[in-house]
C-alpha cells in the first residue's frame, strides 16, 4: 500500500516543499497538489519536481474544463519530463461552483468530456497525429469551423512515457464506472471502507468489466486524516468544517454531489440538516451536525491498534494508496506519523 500526502494550496508552500525531503526519507511515496480557485497546481508541481528525487508527484486534481485536452496532455508530458517520469495526471470535473463561478465555462456533460479528454491525452503521449471528432472536442476543427487551416499535429517532443498514469476523481456511479474502465487510478472523497462496496461496488464492477488489461489493477486512492496516540481522538474535530463545507455548501439543493454521497452512506437526515444550516450561513452549526461516526470511519485517528485495524479495513475494501493528512503539531511529529503509517501499511 502506497502512502501519499496532499500539499496545502492556501499558503506556506515553499516551507512545506522544503520539508518534503524528510517525508521522502520517512517513506512517503507520492504527493498530491490540488487546484481549486487557488494558485495553479502546475507551477507548484514543477517546483516540487526540482526539489525532490524519488517522490511521485500527482495533480489532485486538475479540472477538465479549465484547459483543452491537448493542453492537459502537454502539461502532463512536461511535468513527467522535468520529474524524470514521476508524474501522475489526476483529473476531475470539479463542480459548477468553481467551473461556472470562477472559470466562466458551462458545466456540461462531465462524463462524456472526461472520456474524450482521456482518449486525446493518450493519443498525444503516443506521439500520434491528434485526430478526434467527438461530441465535445473536435481536433482539428472540422471543415466549416474556424479558418479551415487546421491540420492534425503530433507533439514535437518525445514524452518520457507513452502512457502517463491517469487518476480520475469521482463519486457518482457513472463517473466511478468510467474511472474503473479507463483510468489507472480512482480517487473518491469521504471514503468509508465499510460502506464503499454498497455505494460503489456495482459501478466499479461494471467499469472493470470493460477495462483494458494493459491498464493493470485499478489504484484506489483514499484520503484520511492521520494521528496515532491514546489521546488524539479530539483531533477528529478538525475535519468538521471541511466536511460541512462539502456536504452543506458545495452546491444547491438537489445539486450537491457530496451531500448525495452522505445520504448514500445512510446519513439522510444529517445531510439535510447540514445543508439547510450551511446555506443559511450557519457554518458552525452545520459543522456541529456532521456525524462523529462519519468523521471516525473515514479517518486514521486513534491508538496504534485502532489505526492498524482501520488500515486493514481500507485494504480489505480495495484501497491501494492512502492519501493521509498527518495531524502532528510539529514537522518532526508529522514526519514520525509518516514513518508509523508506512510501517503499519506495509
Amino acid at each position: 500500500m502506497r502512502i501519499g500526502m496532499a500539499i496545502n494550496y492556501s499558503g506556506g508552500f515553499k516551507e512545506t516543499v522544503a520539508e518534503l525531503a524528510d517525508y521522502e526519507k520517512a517513506g512517503l511515496d507520492i504527493v498530491f497538489v490540488a487546484e481549486a480557485y487557488s494558485f495553479d497546481a502546475v507551477s507548484q508541481m514543477g517546483y516540487i519536481a526540482a526539489k525532490t528525487e524519488r517522490l511521485q508527484i500527482a495533480s489532485g486534481i486538475l479540472p477538465i474544463y479549465s484547459r483543452t485536452p491537448t493542453l492537459l496532455a502537454m502539461t502532463a508530458a512536461g511535468l513527467d519530463f522535468v520529474s524524470d517520469g514521476r508524474f501522475t495526471l489526476g483529473i476531475g470535473a470539479s463542480g459548477p461552483q468553481v467551473i461556472e463561478g470562477f472559470h466562466g465555462v458551462p458545466y456540461t456533460a462531465p462524463l462524456a468530456r472526461t472520456r474524450e479528454v482521456i482518449e486525446i491525452c493518450r493519443q498525444v503521449w503516443r506521439r500520434e497525429r491528434v485526430e478526434h471528432q467527438g461530441r465535445y472536442y473536435q481536433v482539428p476543427l472540422p471543415p466549416g469551423q474556424g479558418t479551415g487551416l487546421g491540420k492534425p499535429l503530433k507533439i514535437i517532443n518525445h514524452p518520457v512515457r507513452p502512457r502517463i498514469p491517469i487518476v480520475v476523481a469521482a463519486i457518482g456511479p457513472k463517473n466511478v464506472e468510467l474511472a474503473a474502465e479507463l483510468a489507472e487510478g480512482w480517487e473518491p472523497i469521504f471514503y468509508v471502507p465499510e460502506k464503499a462496496g454498497d455505494v460503489w461496488g456495482e459501478a466499479l464492477a461494471a467499469g472493470k468489466a470493460g477495462r483494458d488489461p494493459e491498464l493493470g489493477e485499478l489504484d484506489v486512492i483514499a484520503q484520511a486524516s492521520l494521528a496515532i496516540g491514546d489521546d488524539v481522538s479530539g483531533l477528529l474535530e478538525f475535519g468538521r468544517p471541511m466536511a460541512a463545507l462539502y456536504i452543506g455548501g458545495m452546491g444547491a439543493k438537489g445539486k450537491n454531489f457530496y451531500n448525495d454521497l452522505a445520504r448514500r452512506y445512510g446519513y439522510e437526515k444529517e445531510a439535510e440538516v447540514i445543508q439547510d444550516l450551511y446555506l443559511q450561513g450557519k457554518k458552525d452549526e452545520a459543522a456541529a451536525q456532521v456525524p462523529a461516526e462519519l468523521l471516525e470511519k473515514m479517518s486514521l485517528v486513534g491508538s496504534e491498534g485502532f489505526v492498524r485495524d482501520r488500515v486493514q479495513a481500507f485494504k480489505e475494501s480495495g484501497v491501494t494508496t492512502l492519501n493521509v493528512a498527518p495531524l502532528g503539531r510539529t514537522h518532526e511529529e508529522r514526519v514520525r506519523l509518516i514513518e508509523q503509517i508506512k510501517e503499519i501499511a506495509g
